[in-house]
């Protein structure tokens, strides 16, 4: 019998990534979650982000810690100067025997709007030595309407693949069956909480089974905060009209130079006859040099993937504030008729 070819350790984790399972779950601890929550409220509405920390288990992503990043000025190098704080932030976790892999970022939104290019680009970077990543976005706002507006998305792979080619063309589009809402992957998430702090919160939980949380469901003002999504609705179908009409533009143009092609096309078959007719050699019917022939580049569609997913956001943001509120004046309605 042949003995077994060993394989090197690069082999080996080779391997394991390529067979390693979807990401289907993040757990995320209580505490960084608390840390998540007190970081963003500071700061709001200014926008704040932070490293989360943790281990990459199977299918599960476990973040068991995060920081901050620091609020820097717009003169300063903020990307060097933010390197080197979080390199030296991990270094002093890891003397301390604190899990410090990285597994993704977390940042706050106002009002969703959190579907942007750059965001994008945070994910591609940190997919260039990462590659299941995740980030958590935490929206202040949408919490002060007694929910937790807590969420981990992740790019899709398809898309992924198609950003890197940077080619979002219509065939291109068709071709990998990519819509505007395959952009992102919602990740479902899971606290987890020890045994021991699970014990104490029991201790430290009032005898009244109603909180704080409670009372905030129940407040009937919401007008400032649908008024400002319908704002912002506004604004994104505005960008949506201007993103339209580049292609408008596009196809006027794509349709013109084909009406152009035509024509020399047949001006140039009318010649060749008449210089057959003449014993000539008939000229070439594709002229490389003519400016009708040049290709018109088309407008690339991520914009406009973009501004769709985020107006699919508001309005479903809207629709879960209105119905919530139509509930609490009705709810009202029959007490003050009781």
């Amino acid at each position: 019998m042949a003995n077994a070819v060993p394989r090197s350790f690069l082999q080996v984790a080779a391997k394991e990534e390529e067979a390693a399972p979807p990401l289907r779950l993040v757990q995320i601890e209580g505490l960084v979650i608390l840390k998540i929550i007190k970081h963003c409220k500071e700061f709001s509405p200014a926008l704040v982000t932070g490293q989360l920390l943790g281990l990459d288990v199977g299918s599960v992503l476990e973040v068991t810690n995060c920081f901050p990043f620091p609020v820097r000025e717009e003169d300063e190098e903020i990307e060097a100067e933010g390197a080197n704080y979080q390199l030296e932030m991990m270094r002093c976790l890891r003397e301390v025997n604190v899990d410090n892999n990285t597994v993704g970022w977390y940042q706050s939104t106002l009002f969703g709007s959190f579907q942007t290019v750059e965001l994008i680009e945070t994910f591609m970077n940190y997919q260039e030595n990462i590659k299941r990543c995740v980030c958590i976005i935490y929206d202040p706002s949408r919490s002060n309407q007694g929910v937790l507006a807590l969420k981990a998305l992740k790019l899709s792979d398809s898309f992924m693949e198609l950003y890197r080619s940077n080619n979002f063309t219509g065939e291109k589009l068709r071709e990998k069956n990519l819509s505007w809402v395959d952009i992102f992957e919602e990740i479902p998430i899971k606290v987890s909480n020890s045994a021991l702090i699970s014990a104490f919160m029991t201790e430290l939980e009032p005898d009244t089974p109603v909180t704080q949380c409670d009372y905030e469901r129940l407040q009937l003002s919401t007008n400032p905060y649908l008024e400002r999504n319908v704002e912002f609705l506004i604004e994104c179908m505005d960008d949506l009209s201007m993103e339209q009409q580049k292609f408008q533009f596009y196809y006027r143009n794509l349709s013109r130079q084909q009406a152009q092609q035509q024509a020399w096309l047949q001006k140039r078959r009318a010649d060749n006859m008449a210089r057959k007719a003449a014993g000539e050699e008939p000229l070439p019917e594709e002229d490389p040099s003519n400016p009708a022939f040049k290709p018109i580049p088309e407008p690339s569609r991520l914009d406009s993937f973009l501004i769709t997913n985020q107006i699919a956001n508001y309005c479903n943001q809207i629709n879960g504030v209105a119905g919530q509120s139509f509930s609490r004046l009705y709810l009202m309605k029959a007490l003050q008729e009781n």
